[in-house]
């Protein structure tokens, strides 16, 4: 009973922002999104292209970004681990995806450009760096439109879905998943600016 208490309390004040809480979050699981993405990141020609720590980041930067929305209701560490190994298979997916897309395509692209051998992924920052900085949570909250954000804070403040329903009127499934539309749209928008697709 007292881990279960004490791993709400931890979830309570990573949602809230705390820097600390962020930290040991990232040095717990980061471990965990890293075996996973090796695992599961097995061809040399992707891995040119990015790499382990790639995906470790833009699980992290995804995982703060909506457990600072409320999306996540994690009761024990082990959910939160299971969330982030999906996540980490989820974002490896798109990757892939975005790697095999048209003239991107890593497989017929190397046959013509064999400077990509040589090439390495760009070191990138840390997970934790990210979390320190408060600059994307920031962009992200921006762009919520008012009511959206006003879902965010409320699901943030411990609000259930009924009560925040209750408040704004409509649905508990609707406004849940009116905020989850809402992160996923903004997801696709950041996908977290990878250099050279600008």
């Amino acid at each position: 009973m007292a881990e279960s208490s004490e791993f709400t309390e931890f979830i309570r004040r990573i949602r809230a922002g705390d820097d600390q809480a962020a930290r040991e979050l990232v040095e717990r699981y980061e471990p965990v999104i890293r075996r996973e993405a090796r695992v599961r990141l097995r061809d040399p020609r992707l891995t040119r292209r990015f790499d382990h720590s790639d995906v470790c980041q833009s699980v992290m930067a995804s995982f703060f970004v909506r457990v600072a929305a409320g999306q996540f209701d994690l009761e024990q560490p082990d959910q939160l681990r299971r969330l982030l190994v999906v996540m980490t298979r989820h974002k490896l997916t798109q990757q892939v995806r975005r790697h095999r897309a048209g003239r991107r395509d890593y497989r017929r692209s190397e046959v013509r450009d064999p400077e990509h051998l040589g090439r390495q992924p760009a070191a990138a920052p840390s997970p934790s760096r990210l979390v320190a900085g408060r600059e994307l949570l920031d962009e992200f909250r921006r762009r919520l439109s008012v009511e959206e954000r006003q879902l965010a804070d409320l699901r943030a403040q411990g609000y259930e879905w009924a009560e925040i329903a209750g408040r704004l009127g409509g649905t508990p499934g609707a406004r849940s998943k009116q905020l989850a539309r809402a992160l996923d749209r903004l997801e696709q928008q950041f996908e977290w600016s990878e250099p050279g697709d600008a």
